[in-house]
């Protein structure tokens, strides 16, 4: 059982940043690729970035490209997302995710644990 919990999200104005942290408790050995999600009041929950075990495979959703970087410690088995010129659409609940399948990134339904989850509001 992977245990990951989030941190760092809060209450932004718009073109501020935050970083958001998670942390796995437990082994991750058994991990092929860790993403951050995001989900909107009334939305599904959606991609956002996510990176695979080797870090051979960084990828961004187009809506959040130029502007979030995931980067990963791989010693603390802590993944990062730093966000910057936030935007008022990028309110939502942001939450960090572990698979144990191999080849997945974007799809959501294909990961086995989930964070509790942090808020990110921006205002304008």
């Amino acid at each position: 059982q992977v245990q990951l919990v989030e941190s760092g999200g809060g209450l932004v104005q718009a073109g501020g940043s935050l970083r958001l942290s998670c942390a796995a408790s437990t082994r991750t050995s058994g991990i092929t690729a860790m993403g951050w999600f995001r989900q909107a009041p009334g939305k599904e929950r959606e991609f956002v970035a996510g990176i695979n075990r080797s870090g051979s495979v960084l990828d961004y959703s187009d809506s959040v490209k130029g502007r979030f970087t995931l980067s990963r410690d791989n010693a603390e088995s802590t993944l990062y997302l730093q966000m910057n010129s936030l935007k008022p659409e990028d309110t939502a609940v942001y939450y960090c995710a572990a698979t144990m399948t191999w080849g997945v990134l974007r799809g959501p339904r294909w990961y086995n644990y989930w964070g509790q989850g942090t808020q990110v509001t921006v205002s304008s």
